[in-house]
This record gives C-alpha cells, structure tokens and sequence, in this order.
C-alpha cells in the first residue's frame, strides 16, 4: 500500500526542489548531514540533535523547507507518556503496509531533534524519498514544530504532571496543544486519547477532524483513580469526575455527577484484554475499518494504550485503503521495546531491565509491571536535574516506592540528585543497610551490578539524562546495541 497525501512540488527546470527553497537550504542540509556522520564517528551523540543545530545555524527555516518540498504524509505524536513507542508501533504498522518512514527514532523530539531527523530524511537536492514523516514532538515544543511541518495528523496521548519547571502545571501545557491543534485546517485529523479528560477536551471547536481512541474492556480497572492521578475533576464545570472504569492513573471511562460532561464515544477501542503465553498481551481493537487482534510483545496496561493510539493513529493514513488485521498482528508482535523502555540488557552473567521513568505515572506504571515478576529486586535508582530532565523533583513523593520496599534486596541511587533519591526510599520504608549513594555513573552500574549475584536481575529506573548515559556506558562496553539498531 502507498500513501499519495497531496502533489509533490512541481519540477523545476533543473529538476531540483531545494533550488526552489534556495542556496541557503542546500548548505543547510549539507552541513547538517556532514554534522551527523561527525557525531557518529566522534561517538558524540549518535547524530540525533546536532545535525539539526548546525543546519538551523544556516538555515532557520529548514524544517520548514524540508517539510513544504516533501510529498510525504506528516504526521506529528506528542503527549506526556508513550510518544517513543507509540511512534515506533505506528512506523511498524505503516512499514508493514509498505510505506517508507522517516522519523526521530531515537527519541530526540524538541525543535533541533525534530530538525535532524527531517535534514538526515532529505535528499541534497530537495526531496524525502519516505511517503511518511513520523515525527515524536515533547509536549512544550509542537507549538514550535507545528507551524513548521503543517501535519495532516497530531496525536495526543494523554496529559500527566511532568517536569512542572519547565512546562507549567497541566492546563498551561494543555492550552498550548489546543493552540496547534486550533490551528490545524478542516483536511487534518486530531487524534485523542479519549481516556484522559484533558486531552479528549482539546480544542473543541477546531475545525480539523477528531478521533478517539480509547478502552473499553470490560473488567480491566477499578473505579477509583490512583492517589497520584492528576485530571480527577471535569475540565468543564470542576465538579469531582465519576468512573466506571479507571485503566491508568486518570485515564479510563468517566462522567461528570454536575454537568454531565463524559468521554467521548470512541472510534478506535480496545475491547479485550488477555495475557499471553510467556509474555506481553493479546488484545482486540474494534475500529471502523473492522476489528483487529493483536499480539503485544511487552505487557502493562500503557502498553495497550500505545498500541491503540498507533492504531488510531495507522487509520489516518489510507483512509482509501485501510490497514488489514493481520498485517497489523504481525508488525506488532515482532516489535521490540525502544531502549529505555524495559529494555532488556545481558551485561556478562547479570541481566539488567533498563526502564525510563520520569513523573509519577510513568514510574508507578513500571513499577506494577516490575511486581509482576517474583522474586527480591535489586534496584539502581538514577536521577538528574538538567535542563531536559527538569529540577523539581517533588513528584518523586508520589511514586508508589513503598510497594517496591518490602521486595528490595539492594539499592544504589545515582545522578546529580542522587542523595534526594536516596532520602526517598529511606522514608518509604528502606533499610540503609541495602542502600549506597554514588553519583557517578559508571562507578554506580559497577556497584549495582556487583551487589546483583550471578544469573539475577538488576532493574535501573532512570530519568532522561542518566538513562541515556548509562546506557551508553552499557553499550560502549559491548551489551547494549546502538539505538539506530533499535
């Protein structure tokens, strides 16, 4: 299946669309893909932002350029959780249908990550071979990114407290996606996590088209939100919201006693959810294309949410021609986790699970899934307070340690805050005696791993910055692939 989304630009007399856009994109590009085999041969960062730097130094409008040039469909996910791997599921299922992709795989999702990936997609002479471009954009950045791209789609995934010094409490955040989404013209779709009472609320008068994705399994959650759950009152009148079902923190099936005010009818649901065999999910998805079950390699119920959000996601892309159920199983069972993401490492005889975390949600969602699995657990708990990782780390009082405590059996805490985190576990409950602060962190993976006996599990719960060096430590070391083998 191919995607046609609009004509590409016309031909010049020489054939070229970046003479068209000008001398100065040209440069750009060229410096910018020049930058990006730098850094990969230097080992500087794997060419993820920098190529983007160099190439806005020349050109500031080359993303936007680059996206006006290419025929590709544009398609732009954001959200507080689950962009990574919603964008790797929605690359597998438009890979799958014979679509040529070109995104920030990697993650690097603000302006001059976003730039990179688009600058390494196009040619010199103008044009972008992939018939999608699939960019993940941090929640803070699409009013940025979107101007620039003018995407056919925007995705939401849900809203959550995060990095409050940076983006501001949720409804700062929220007005801000509502303003690109406002901005999209009546021929784009937006797609909702009709879940979360936040994100389904966005904009309601924008003239581009909705849709919603959502669960609605019967028997999968409680009733009442987790203790750290954010948007528990309706976004209309504030009156205290009423579920029937709660799946993840706030996000599930809700109505307002006051106003009335409930989720949306949803045109993508989850409808059954079964563990499988070994590991990870089956579910079944009805969508207006018919209904799809699919095999989930990773399990956890944000897990599922990913999945539907790509799915939903996959149905703007060929509305002519629509994804078929068994194309859509089998890219996503062979799926493997992006890095961070519970990822898997065998470092000599220990196995270590990478897992990003960074707000309360995430945290306590990776947790529940951690749990599952029984046994002692042996923790090296890293936390740093860079500009991209954010400074305030009050959330870290509303992470559920205190279910992780009666099964640790050794903690080291790491990064630049690593005393702080440290101070957390002791207050949820931990025995110094199974504690060790060491900021460093190789020094701290060595510690962890020689307080990990032979043939166990050492789990490492990261924010952004201190997962990405530990990680690089692990692959330098020769355990962990480089990200672009992701």
């Amino acid at each position: 299946m191919r995607v046609v989304a609009g004509r590409r630009p016309a031909q010049d007399r020489d054939g070229s669309a970046a003479a068209r856009a000008g001398a100065r994109f040209t440069l750009a590009l060229a410096a910018g893909k020049e930058a990006g085999t730098a850094s990969r041969m230097l080992g500087t960062g794997g060419g993820t932002c920098f190529p983007g730097t160099v190439a806005r130094r020349i050109d500031p409008r080359v993303l936007q350029k680059a996206a006006a040039a290419s025929g590709a469909r544009k398609v732009i996910v954001s959200g507080s959780n689950g962009k990574t791997t919603t964008c790797r599921m929605l690359a597998a299922l438009a890979q799958a249908s014979g679509l040529l992709v070109t995104q920030n795989r990697s993650g690097s999702n603000l302006l001059h990550g976003v730039t990179s990936a688009a600058v390494q997609g196009t040619g010199l002479r103008g044009r972008m071979a992939a018939q999608l471009l699939l960019l993940e954009v941090d929640e803070a950045t699409v009013r940025l990114v979107a101007p620039e791209v003018r995407p056919e789609a925007l995705l939401v995934t849900n809203l959550f407290r995060d990095q409050l010094d940076r983006f501001g409490e949720l409804y700062s955040v929220a007005g801000k996606l509502a303003a690109a989404i406002s901005a999209l013209p009546a021929s784009a779709t937006v797609v909702l996590n009709g879940d979360d009472p936040l994100v389904a609320s966005l904009a309601p008068e924008a003239a581009a088209r909705r849709l919603y994705y959502g669960i609605r399994a019967g028997g999968s959650g409680g009733q009442v939100p987790e203790h750290a759950a954010d948007t528990v009152r309706c976004v209309r009148c504030q009156h205290p919201l009423s579920y029937r079902a709660v799946h993840l923190s706030h996000l599930g099936d809700y109505q307002c006693p006051g106003c009335g005010h409930g989720r949306p009818p949803l045109d993508v649901a989850v409808t059954a959810i079964r563990p499988s065999p070994g590991a990870g999910a089956e579910i079944t998805v009805d969508t207006r294309a018919g209904t799809f079950p699919l095999r989930l390699p990773a399990a956890g119920m944000h897990e599922v949410y990913n999945a539907a959000a790509a799915l939903a996601g996959a149905m703007t892309l060929s509305p002519g021609r629509p994804l078929q159920p068994a194309t859509a199983r089998d890219a996503l069972a062979g799926l493997r986790p992006a890095f961070g993401r519970l990822e898997q490492i065998q470092a000599g005889s220990r196995r270590v699970v990478l897992a990003f975390v960074k707000n309360p949600a995430s945290y306590n969602a990776t947790l529940r899934e951690v749990l599952r699995q029984p046994g002692r657990k042996h923790v090296l708990a890293a936390h740093s307070n860079t500009s991209v990782d954010g400074e305030d780390f009050a959330w870290l009082w509303d992470v559920d340690l205190e279910r992780l405590v009666p099964r640790l059996a050794s903690l080291t805490a790491s990064g630049t805050r690593a005393e702080e985190v440290a101070l957390r576990f002791k207050y949820g409950g931990a025995d110094p005696a199974l504690m060790r602060v060491q900021p460093g962190r190789a020094d701290a993976l060595d510690a962890a791993l020689a307080a990990t006996p032979p043939g166990e599990r050492l789990h490492i719960f990261a924010g952004y910055t201190p997962m990405r060096e530990l990680r690089g430590i692990m692959q330098r070391r020769g355990w962990a692939p480089s990200w672009e083998e992701q």
